[in-house]
């Protein structure tokens, strides 16, 4: 028979049920990590298409990957903001250079991506990477507040700001918006609200050192970048219906000719 007082009986039988503690995170052991607001789960391989495959931004992709190339290597780098049309390779671009740089460089470089909603807790992330020695690029996909998400602005821009403790020099962002205005407006008809609200925008885009758009592809670059993916595959493809299967899809990009360059491996039974 349990002789113990029946408060210490509940409190065993408390701690029995209780998860056990969380690990602390191996930042050294992977690649890549998404960080969930509390912790961070490890990718054990980074899903990123040899930079060679994205086709039609060759500007940016040598300015993102030199970025990273010197984050790696100690010197001073940029926050890097990607703005512009949807579906023209700029998340695709971010983990690419980083899969770039870290096959030149095996383990200086990790990946850390922010699950949406966790922007309240960069404090407990940048405390945790100010002790590692590695390089970090903290990435934000497709960034946009919304009216209400003016506390969120302002956390990242304090981020960016480094703050009362300043964000240690191996840990930079990688964001991707698709508008140069990452805040939404509001609906409203006050001039003085929404020139605020302007404001608060390109300050907060300001912030980044490094700003690359990516533009709506014209017919020619459009075709460009399908010719990129097809010809390696000894692949042939008719204009005029790459053309039309863009225009099914409401708007010419890198992420459609993949798309239509994907249709075309199928018919011909061949992985793209």
């Amino acid at each position: 028979m349990d002789r113990r007082d029946p408060l210490e009986r509940i409190a065993a039988a408390l701690e029995r049920l209780a998860p056990p503690p969380a690990q602390p995170t191996d930042w050294l052991s992977a690649p890549a990590y998404v960080w969930e607001g509390e912790r961070a789960w490890a990718v054990p391989a980074l899903d990123a298409l040899p930079l060679s495959n994205l086709h039609g931004i060759d500007a940016q992709k040598t300015a993102l990957r030199a970025n990273f190339a010197r984050l790696v290597a100690g010197a001073a780098a940029h926050d890097a903001l990607l703005w512009g049309a949807r579906g023209m390779g700029k998340s695709a671009l971010v983990r690419a250079a980083v899969a770039d740089v870290q096959g030149q460089a095996p383990g200086a470089l990790a990946l850390v991506q922010l699950a949406p909603g966790t922007l309240p807790s960069f404090p407990t992330l940048i405390a945790q990477l100010a002790e590692q020695p590695r390089a970090v690029v903290l990435f934000i996909d497709d960034l946009g507040f919304g009216a209400d998400g003016r506390a969120e602005m302002l956390a990242l821009r304090s981020l960016l700001d480094g703050g009362v403790a300043p964000r240690p020099p191996h840990v930079r962002l990688a964001v991707t918006a698709n508008r140069r205005a990452i805040v939404e407006r509001a609906d409203t008809s006050a001039a003085i609200h929404e020139r605020d609200e302007r404001d608060d925008t390109l300050a907060l885009a300001d912030r980044f050192g490094l700003s690359l758009g990516f533009h709506p592809a014209d017919k020619d670059t459009y075709l460009a970048i399908l010719e990129g993916y097809t010809a390696p595959l000894g692949l042939s493809f008719d204009a005029e219906e790459a053309l039309a299967f863009a225009i099914q899809r409401g708007n010419r990009s890198g992420r459609t000719a993949l798309q239509f360059a994907t249709e075309l491996a199928g018919r011909a039974r061949v992985r793209l």
